[in-house]
């Protein structure tokens, strides 16, 4: 996934280059422990088929007492036992390996989704800011618009009032006789 678009992950190609390199190392020393594993398994069974010889051909042998016979059943029991041992301590290692695999991969996806709600967080941070500043400034808008309101209603109140308009009539009549006085005389 991360390679397909490794832009959306915000990585470059040489940390895609080094995790590529982490994976394939840490799959080969899991090979390498379980080729170990598989080896040591396969010498202890052949050391035990090898001792179970051993103790079959010194059981044949006609000086054999019957303590002997009980004895050769002890160790028989005890190798049938370390071997059902063995195959449950590898089945248990064998889980823990695949617990561990499941876990880094757990891992990695935690990681992803830890960077992802870092630039999400971010971002969010980034548009408060910018609310922020937007509302300022329709607040101080609204606020300019209002007066601009007031002044319009001023200028319209004055405009219909009666009063004035005779004040005008007036005023333009005694300049008209100013004038007509200022001629005559």
């Amino acid at each position: 996934i991360v390679e397909a678009n490794p832009r959306k992950f915000n990585l470059d190609a040489t940390e895609l280059g080094i995790r590529k390199a982490f994976i394939t190392s840490t799959r080969q020393v899991v090979r390498d422990m379980k080729d170990q594993m598989s080896n040591s398994s396969m010498q202890a069974l052949a050391e035990r088929k090898n001792r179970q010889a051993l103790l079959g051909d010194s059981g044949s042998q006609s000086w054999s007492s019957a303590p002997d016979k009980y004895s050769r059943l002890d160790r028989e029991l005890q190798l049938a036992n370390s071997h059902f041992i063995e195959e449950q301590q590898a089945q248990q290692q064998l889980i823990v390996e695949q617990q561990d695999e499941q876990l880094e991969l757990v891992s990695g996806s935690i990681g992803v989704l830890k960077n992802m709600s870092q630039r999400i967080g971010g971002e969010l941070e980034e548009q408060a800011v910018m609310l922020d500043d937007f509302s300022h400034e329709l607040d101080s808008t609204q606020s300019r618009l209002d007066n601009v309101m007031k002044k319009l209603a001023k200028v319209s109140h004055m405009t219909s009032d009666r009063r004035q308009w005779c004040a005008i009539v007036v005023l333009f009549v005694i300049l008209l006789v100013v004038l007509i006085l200022f001629f005559v005389l």
